[in-house]
This record gives C-alpha cells, sequence and structure tokens, in this order.
C-alpha cells in the first residue's frame, strides 16, 4: 500500500513526533509498504493517511478525507491530544471523529476516548533498537533527563529537587533537550548557578543523547503530560530505572503498581524519593526489577505484530 505518514515535527527534528513518525516509517517499508513522511499532506493519491497529531494535523486529516471519504485514515494521538486538546479544541475533536482508526501509546490512554471511539482505538507501544549500557559516573551518582525544555515536561521539577537534598547527596541531575524558548534557556542557565548539581547539555546528537541517557543510575521523566514517552521505551531498553510523575501517561507505560513515581509538580516529594533511590538499595533493586517486567511491552517484534495487524483490519 501507498501509505502518506504525517508528522507535524520538522524532518531533522529530535523531538518525539519525528522519532516516532520515522522509526513506524521504516517499521511499514520492511513489511512491504510504500510509505512517505510528510509535515502535511500534499494532495498526492495514497491508500492509507497516518497521521501523528489530531490537532497539529487536521488539516491534512480533513483534506484527505474530503478527496477520499472511502480510504483508510488513521490518527495517532499524542500527549497533548489525549490530555488537553480533545477536551476542548474542535479540530481535535473532528480529526477523531474523521478516523478510520486510531492509535493511543500506552492503555491509559484509552481512558480519555468515549467508549464509541475506544472501539476503534488500538495500542501500540514504542519500541526502540538496543541501546548497550554504559558504565555510570563514580563521582556523583548521576540522574538523566531526557526531554527538550517545554512547559508540559516541568522541566525544572528535578533542579528544584536537587535544592532540597542534603548537602551530602552525591545525586547530579543531568539534563539533555534543546529549547525553543529562549526563556526556558535563560531559567535552565539560572538554575545551573544557584544549584551546581543540575547540568543542562541542551540538545545532543542522538547517539550522545542515548549514551548519556544508558550510563545513568536513573532517568527522571517529570511531565505534566505524556501520551506514551518515548524515552521511557529508551530508559526500560537501556536497562535504567525510571523516576517519574505520577501522571496517566506513565502509568500507562510502567504499571499501577510501580513503586517509583511522584506526586506530578511535587519537587519535595521528588527529593525524598531520589533520597531513598541514593540510600535504599533494597528500592533501587525493586525499580530495576520492575523496569525489567515491563520490557516486554517495548520489543520491536510487539510493536511490528500491532501495526501489521491494525493495516490487516482495514
Amino acid at each position: 500500500m501507498k501509505i502518506a505518514l504525517i508528522t507535524p515535527a520538522a524532518a531533522g527534528s529530535r523531538y518525539g513526533n519525528r522519532n516516532t513518525a520515522v522509526r513506524w516509517a521504516e517499521l511499514l517499508r520492511d513489511l512491504g509498504h510504500d510509505v512517505t513522511v510528510q509535515e502535511c499532506w500534499r494532495g498526492r493519491s495514497a491508500d492509507v493517511l497516518l497521521a501523528l497529531h489530531a490537532r497539529r494535523s487536521h488539516d491534512s486529516i480533513a483534506r484527505f478525507a474530503e478527496c477520499y471519504p472511502a480510504r483508510p485514515l488513521i490518527v495517532a494521538l499524542t500527549g497533548t491530544d489525549l490530555y488537553r486538546d480533545i477536551r476542548q479544541d474542535a479540530n481535535a475533536q473532528e480529526s477523531l471523529e474523521l478516523a478510520t482508526r486510531m492509535i493511543v501509546l500506552q492503555d491509559m490512554g484509552l481512558r480519555e476516548l468515549a467508549p464509541r471511539l475506544r472501539r476503534k482505538t488500538r495500542v501500540i507501544y514504542q519500541s526502540c533498537d538496543p541501546i548497550p549500557r554504559q558504565p555510570a559516573i563514580k563521582s556523583c551518582f548521576e540522574i538523566v533527563i531526557s526531554g527538550h525544555l517545554r512547559q508540559e515536561k516541568d522541566p525544572f521539577c528535578g533542579a528544584a529537587a536537587l535544592h532540597l537534598l542534603p548537602a551530602a547527596s552525591r545525586i547530579r541531575i543531568t539534563h539533555i533537550g534543546g529549547a525553543r524558548d529562549p526563556a526556558l534557556a535563560r531559567e535552565a542557565r539560572r538554575w545551573m548557578q544557584r544549584e551546581p548539581r543540575y547540568i543542562w547539555l541542551g540538545e545532543l546528537t542522538r547517539a550522545h543523547a542515548l549514551a548519556t541517557l544508558a550510563r545513568g543510575r536513573a532517568m527522571l521523566i517529570s511531565s505534566l503530560m505524556e501520551g506514551g514517552a518515548n524515552v521511557i521505551s529508551e530508559a526500560l531498553t537501556a536497562r535504567v530505572p525510571v523516576i517519574a510523575s505520577r501522571i496517566p501517561g506513565n502509568v500507562g507505560m510502567l504499571g499501577r503498581g510501580y513503586r517509583g513515581y511522584y506526586p506530578v509538580g511535587d519537587a519535595l516529594a521528588l527529593a525524598r524519593l531520589l533520597n531513598k533511590f541514593e540510600t535504599k538499595p533494597d528500592f533501587l533493586a525493586a525499580l530495576r526489577s520492575q523496569c525489567s517486567e515491563r520490557r516486554k511491552f517495548i520489543s520491536r517484534s510487539r510493536e511490528r505484530q500491532a501495526v501489521k495487524t491494525l493495516l490487516a483490519e482495514i
């Protein structure tokens, strides 16, 4: 089949939607399909439209549905779709109605949809290529944040938590990710001046970012909303335990009984959790064990079969 894969993230971008689009394009080509990745649909005939982001890809979705009303149209829902836009944005809501099938990236995402919409929605967990574990830095207890500076990521909750840790703590946070908003870049620099244990590296190449993640004692994801963060898949693959804000997108990835959550936005609770992580070997071992159990959900073969089954349905 000819598949037009739409992502609003520009070519060369290291933002999550582009990474997902590139990986799905490779997977679909491996399955024998002809795939073009576009920021918006260019009007060329395709057997299927697969669009990431209900709101930002709405124009492509609406035009394809008008031109080819009988052809399948798949919409993959992002975190801002699920936990903000579909509640208040008319374009995002129309995209849900136009879709033949929808994809959510973790099972808690289904809860955000009306029952009639759940029936046409499939859960597909994101996989990633193997990531070799790297030796941890011995001079500190390094926690890695891998995420761009965006308000939705609550990017400085980790830095605020560092400020609340005991002076003797060896925890250091290494933050990877670019900043579209100059104000957030300035805030990151202010945090580095205020709290020397917080280091913002900015945007790195993918290889460098993954190697940095893979040496961490843990990965921190402090987001206010997530659709199903690929960085969690990366951490699980690299055998790096995760510390996460308790939001539906993270719970859907790590499971309801996971012990590494803290209340979203609560820097003091995060500081206590980090301190426990550093000082209680049994707690660290428990998180590693739970993360190991979740790796079965993010295998490449499982993602490939889920996509194959979805295409067979349509």
